[in-house]
């Protein structure tokens, strides 16, 4: 995975279908799918997706409202997305480019479509996402590939970084500093626990547990479903 990409749609059908012709892209990770745009900055902040696929209401009004909400989040976001919109007719195609966004498709989506869009994507975006980790605990610095981490759980204001090979290493942060600066195939599971995706091997939903390696079991709960959901999307590839 070296993208990830959020969905601003309000039509589970739509959605359905977007998340279908992303399958063929494995290097896409979708970080969520909220319904309105309000909703969606709240998450781009939170997660910081690198893509966003945003539906245009076909209601002027509403469209106009969305427009605006994008254009004045250029002023506060950190991190700008490459925004693209989806509408069923080309009228609002003017408004959605000054607004910010980069690139402007007419419904229905085709896997062939998305595919250019994603490579015009790419060629601005090229990915630049970190492989290693300085962890400083008092004059002690650990050099932590990414990979190896299989998730990180909080001791107070401080956090346990579990190690694929059963290692452990302590870090003066807490688990909420960890949240906001790792890459976004790190998703928060529980109040107590974030885990590294690429090595969830089974989730149990009656059970809310969700398996590292088969071997480590850790408990997920509610307040965290839509990152739960997430996973399972990926993994269900």
């Amino acid at each position: 995975m070296r993208f990830s990409f959020l969905i601003i749609d309000d039509d589970a059908t739509n959605v359905k279908e977007t998340l279908e012709l992303f399958d063929n892209f494995p290097n896409y990770f979708c970080v969520g799918n909220v319904k309105d745009s309000q909703s969606a900055i709240n998450q781009i902040i939170k997660v910081k997706p690198q893509l966003v696929i945003v539906r245009i209401p076909a209601k002027s009004n509403d469209a106009a409202k969305l427009f605006k909400t994008i254009a004045e989040s250029f002023q506060y976001l950190d991190c700008i997305p490459y925004f693209i919109g989806l509408a069923s007719k080309p009228d609002y195609a003017l408004d959605a480019i000054q607004s910010g966004f980069s690139d402007y498709i007419i419904s229905p989506l085709h896997l062939h479509e998305l595919g250019k869009m994603l490579f015009k994507f790419e060629k601005r975006n090229p990915p630049n996402i970190a492989t290693s980790i300085c962890i400083k605990s008092y004059s002690d610095y650990h050099f932590v590939a990414l990979q190896d981490i299989a998730y990180l759980k909080a001791d107070n204001n401080t956090t346990d970084i579990l190690m694929e090979n059963g290692k452990t290493v302590n870090a003066f942060k807490t688990l909420k500093h960890f949240e906001s600066t790792l890459p976004f195939y790190f998703l928060r599971i529980h109040k107590s626990y974030i885990v590294n995706i690429n090595h969830v091997s089974r989730i149990h939903l009656s059970k809310s547990k969700c398996y590292l390696n088969y071997n480590e079991i850790l408990p997920f709960s509610l307040t965290y479903k839509d990152n739960i959901d997430a996973i399972i999307r990926k993994i269900n590839i």
